[in-house]
């Protein structure tokens, strides 16, 4: 997509929905980016608005992506804690979260890829500092692998790559995948509660689920009633899901652990100890295949480490970012 593309933005143009559990973040704006076919929702949090350089005070551009299932608020707790150094912007990817789904219904790892870099190039923010979790994490090493002008560093967390064993935790959220689970298991669920299916998938994201504040859990409860009553939404799940597998078993240059061994910029990696979706084992494959890679490892944390332990992965990020202002000053100074 040509850097020519220029999206149509409305701040504050629809309701900011409830924080997801645990949030500690201030204030938020809420925006969304219009492109040919494809609609986006951004959130930041409130502060200095960016300038022509793509950057606010100083500060260089980051964008973060969700996972499977999430939203652009699952990055609410971490964007706050990095916000003196970062110009943050969070993304809902297309039928998640507020964005509607793409009009081509293409819900692959590849055109999630292509939809955060197309609002890249349409935004002129590139290059930024990359942040993904889970499927996030997994189109993130996409972007960096083929447009390695755009990304500065890489953040993954827990970043839903290829496992040639994948844990028992894991199975029933592959099985997502399979035409007409989905459907089938939000018509067996129909009487469930908005808050019982909120402590369902707590319990599979979260290390220890206590962690969450009454207040965060019925923030995410009432955010999951909106999203059932979304007549696509068992569709998208079950689109993501596929093409998530999907990339799983592609080969070749397309193969994501391929894609990893290309990647340039400077990547930490993030990985939890009580992770019930993406391997503990995975992080020294990860730590091998990714050049030059920082691993930060949380025992206690599971798949959603930024909003779990967010103060740990801000110092990680931090020091990412640090050395990477060293390794500029070092080769400034020998050239």
């Amino acid at each position: 997509m040509s850097s020519t593309e220029s999206p149509d933005t409305a701040t504050a143009a629809l309701p900011v929905p409830p924080a997801g559990p645990g949030r500690r973040g201030g204030a938020e704006t809420v925006r969304t980016a219009t492109l040919p076919g494809l609609t986006l929702t951004v959130r930041a949090p409130a502060g200095p608005s960016a300038g022509p350089d793509g950057a606010a005070g100083g500060r260089e551009p980051a964008l973060y992506v969700h996972g499977l299932g999430g939203s652009s608020q699952n990055w609410s707790d971490l964007m706050p804690l990095l916000a003196d150094r970062l110009d943050g912007e969070a993304i809902d990817l297309p039928g998640f979260g507020q964005s509607p789904p793409p009009d081509d219904g293409n819900y692959s790892v590849s055109a999630q890829a292509r939809a955060v870099i197309r609002y890249l190039d349409a935004a002129g923010r590139g290059p930024v500092h990359l942040l993904g979790n889970s499927m996030g994490g997994a189109a993130a090493t996409r972007v960096a692998a083929v447009r390695p002008d755009l990304v500065r560093t890489l953040t993954l967390i827990s970043p839903a790559l290829p496992e040639l064993r994948p844990q028992l935790t894991a199975v029933p959220t592959a099985l997502l995948a399979v035409p007409g689970i989905a459907r089938l298991f939000g018509r067996l669920t129909h009487d469930w509660t908005p808050e019982r299916r909120t402590r369902e998938v707590l319990a599979l994201c979260y290390g220890d689920p206590g962690r969450v504040s009454p207040e965060g859990f019925n923030s995410a409860a009432d955010e999951y009633a909106r999203r059932l009553e979304l007549p696509y939404f068992w569709e998208v799940m079950e689109r993501s899901a596929r093409g998530l597998v999907n990339a799983y078993t592609l080969g070749g240059q397309h193969n994501l652990w391929r894609q990893a061994e290309r990647v340039l910029a400077p990547t930490l990696l993030v990985y939890g100890g009580r992770d019930r979706l993406v391997s503990f084992r995975m992080a020294r494959r990860a730590a091998a295949a990714f050049r030059g890679s920082r691993l930060l490892t949380l025992p206690e944390a599971g798949h959603v480490a930024m909003m779990e332990y967010p103060e740990a992965v801000a110092r990680a990020v931090r020091e990412l970012l640090d050395s990477e202002v060293t390794d500029v000053t070092a080769d400034a100074g020998r050239s």
